[in-house]
């Protein structure tokens, strides 16, 4: 139900723009593909930087966390190393992360996101071509790099990322794809809204219900290898939308001290994938034999999955494992949006958040606003 502003105008429920966004994702990765595909701009990158020896992926915040798995998803699918980073960690302590022969990939939805643009003025000035993928024209970043990416349809009211993330991912894939000439990899993006609009014809109703069963006092997202940037999105959704503690962790490396807090109220979200199913089974395992409380997400279970699952997601997706990354972020998103309602918060509005960060000229961190973007 609407709620009423004052003057008697109504107004629309808590969260309603980010449910909306979430909801919206398979349409909107088909249509930015579709662009893409239109445009030719991945094949116009792709000549581009078809020489390049190493990727450096940049952002902040949900951006970071897009740039881990674009990363790993350039390294899978060509063979050629790519690295993410902070952009503050660039600007900070840059002998850490930069070499002399890398690609810089600057990330940022609004386009306006200053540490990103500081950082895309930082590597200029060292002579390094960049390229610049945002959800939104016309803006800074664009004018700044040698080549843009930029995906309109996917722009957001909410404050916390959503589609905007899956779909700057799904772009950054179909561009490693590109360069590498995998065609059955860009096939299986095209088909991923399908799986994508079953997910989401059920799944609200059954993580509303799971955290409405429950009352967690602590959240651990776990996820190996391309889905490690995943997790920490995940851990991020819920720190954002709900104001609780998340964390997360490469999945093996949850038992070198923090499965000390496993409980029955903490929940544990396993990403599971594929080509280390069997050490990620046995984490999962023993977690229950702990007590903790967990939620599976996988493509298809096998008995000993399902037996250890408190909640189950299984997505059902065909193609290459790592084409499928998006679709295990819906999890996060929504258990993120329905614990924050659940404590009568408003996930469109985020407390302390605003939804870009623009800091001032000199560096006043007490002056300036904060996102997670």
């Amino acid at each position: 139900m609407s709620e009423t502003a004052p003057g008697g105008q109504p107004t629309s429920p808590k969260g309603a723009h980010t449910l909306s966004e979430i909801l919206s994702q398979p349409a909107c990765w088909a249509k930015s593909l579709d662009d893409l595909e239109q445009s030719g701009t991945l094949e116009a990158v792709a000549r581009q930087f078809a020489r390049t020896q190493e990727w450096l992926f940049v952002g902040c915040g949900s951006s970071y966390y897009v740039a881990q798995s674009a990363a790993a998803t350039m390294t899978e699918l060509t063979g050629v190393r790519a690295l993410a980073t902070a952009a503050s960690e660039l600007l900070l302590f840059p002998e850490l992360a930069l070499t002399a022969n890398q690609q810089i990939v600057l990330i940022s939805r609004s386009g306006r996101t200053s540490e990103v643009l500081r950082a895309g003025e930082f590597v200029r000035g060292r002579g390094m071509v960049t390229l610049g993928i945002s959800c939104a024209s016309g803006q800074a970043l664009e004018k700044m790099v040698a080549r843009a990416i930029v995906l309109p349809a996917a722009d957001e009211q909410s404050t916390v990322m959503t589609r905007s993330f899956t779909s700057m991912l799904l772009a950054l894939q179909a561009l490693a794809a590109t360069v590498a000439g995998k065609m059955d990899f860009l096939a299986a993006q095209r088909g991923l809204p399908r799986p994508g609009d079953e997910l989401l014809h059920s799944l609200p109703h059954r993580v509303r219900e799971f955290v409405r069963a429950h009352a967690f006092e602590d959240y651990v997202c776990l996820g190996q290898g391309p889905l490690y940037g995943i997790a920490c999105e995940s851990a991020l959704k819920l720190t954002e939308m709900s104001v609780s503690y998340g964390q997360s962790f490469h999945t093996l490396e949850f038992r070198h001290g923090p499965k000390s807090i496993v409980s029955p109220k903490t929940l544990i979200l396993f990403l599971m994938s594929e080509r280390a199913h069997l050490a990620e089974l046995d984490v999962l395992e023993e977690v229950k034999r702990l007590g903790g409380t967990t939620l599976v997400v996988t493509n298809r279970a096998q008995p000993r999955v399902r037996a250890a699952a408190d909640l189950l997601v299984e997505l059902a997706a065909a193609g290459p494992e790592t084409a499928r990354l998006p679709l295990y972020l819906l999890v996060g998103q929504l258990m993120g949006l329905y614990t924050g309602l659940e404590k009568g918060l408003d996930p469109d509005k985020p407390r302390n958040l605003s939804r870009v960060v623009v800091l001032e000229e000199e560096d006043s961190p007490e002056e300036s606003e904060h996102a997670a973007i």
